[in-house]
């Protein structure tokens, strides 16, 4: 009966324990009492030997986040230059190459106040193509607005087709057609080499088509032959697009020196990596006549204003470039005559005067640097002369 008692004693403890929460209703308004949580049901385990510690809450882990770089603040604007009201003035003349040439020129010199860049690049045009943009008119509308100071050319991209209402043997590239074509270039650049503006033609570069690059660069050996006798510098650059292997290629070294995309994908156009280096090659041969402000000429064509001017000059290699050959020699005033160029050569022309007899070497007057204590005092001398008569 003990037992039973104890039995029954433990038994309405745990039901009090495990009771659950009760409600009570005063009124129209409920009472809720109930715990927040229910307790961890006690087993007879935990009366006779009592409760065991509550485990701790479980610890979790979290992986420290990596904290990203920080961003480095985007750099300043660079101050946008305004250029001089007098400042040099660069035409760039061409086609569709001229114009990608010119906005290279415009970030190249964007810091220079004293020079200017002028876009007059026109696509689809030639020296071929006259009919539809005649670029002798054009420069010599040009010229006569003196619109510009010093000209850029770059032509001939557009070039290898027939000249309009030519004959049949007058394909690309005949006989015929580069006397046409070279009388183009001629009648282009006597009105520049008439108006003593300086000329920079950029050549041709390679093209991805094999046979469309070949014709292209005999094109380009006929304007570099004009710009020879037209007295423009021509830059070739021809052979700085090529491979190692002389193919072409659509990448390169840019001015930093790292490879990158010099040709767009048309195998025929620049990419500004490209546009950007040849920008580069115009402004080193620039620097002959471009100073910071002022356009100068530097050397004189000993045979301007005679009938050989339009002879050939022997150009020489250098830096990868072909020059004419410079010849320093005296201004020569805009009203002289013009000289016939075999009377550079008579010496029957030439009046020279007599030599010094040694006499007259060793007769100087006291005082002078030569007079080595032999000379002669020019009071004395005239009294002399002077009882004589």
């Amino acid at each position: 009966m003990k037992r039973l008692g104890v039995f029954v004693v433990l038994l309405s403890i745990v039901g009090l324990d495990t009771a659950p929460a009760w409600a009570q209703v005063i009124g129209d308004e409920r009472i809720v009492i109930a715990q927040q949580e229910q307790p961890r049901r006690r087993t007879l385990f935990d009366l006779l030997f009592g409760e065991e510690p509550a485990a701790p809450p479980p610890v979790q882990r979290t992986q420290p986040r990596r904290q990203a770089a920080p961003t480095p603040p985007p750099p300043p604007p660079k101050p946008v230059v305004v250029k001089s009201v007098d400042a040099t003035r660069l035409a760039v003349f061409g086609d569709s190459l001229a114009i990608d040439l010119a906005k290279a020129l415009e970030r190249h010199y964007a810091e220079d106040p004293n020079l200017v860049v002028l876009d007059e690049g026109v696509s689809a045009s030639g020296f071929v193509r006259a009919d539809f943009f005649d670029w002798g008119a054009k420069i010599g509308s040009a010229i006569a607005e003196n619109s510009f100071d010093v000209a850029v050319i770059s032509i001939g991209v557009n070039d290898r087709q027939e000249f309009p209402g030519a004959a049949s043997d007058n394909i690309v590239l005949s006989p015929n057609w580069s006397a046409s074509y070279q009388a183009q270039l001629n009648q282009f650049l006597s009105q520049l080499r008439s108006a003593r503006k300086p000329v920079l033609w950029v050549g041709l570069p390679p093209m991805e088509r094999s046979q469309y690059s070949a014709d292209i660069a005999q094109i380009n050996a006929l304007q570099r032959m004009a710009a020879f006798s037209g007295g423009a510098e021509f830059i070739d650059i021809f052979d700085r697009f090529l491979s190692e292997d002389g193919r072409y290629t659509a990448f390169g070294p840019d001015l930093n020196g790292q490879n990158a995309r010099m040709r767009k994908d048309d195998g025929i156009h620049f990419a500004n990596a490209g546009a950007d280096k040849i920008a580069f090659y115009v402004s080193q041969s620039l620097s002959v006549f471009y100073r910071g402000g002022t356009i100068t000429l530097a050397a004189v064509d000993p045979l301007a204003g005679t009938d050989a001017a339009l002879m050939q000059r022997p150009p020489y290699q250098g830096l990868g470039q072909i020059r004419l050959l410079e010849v320093a020699g005296p201004v020569l005033p805009l009203g002289r005559l013009a000289q016939r160029a075999n009377s550079l050569m008579d010496l029957s022309a030439t009046h020279t005067a007599p030599a010094f007899t040694l006499e007259q070497l060793m007769d100087a007057p006291h005082g002078r640097v030569d007079d080595f204590g032999l000379g002669y005092d020019p009071a004395e001398r005239a009294r002399s002369e002077t009882e004589a008569l």
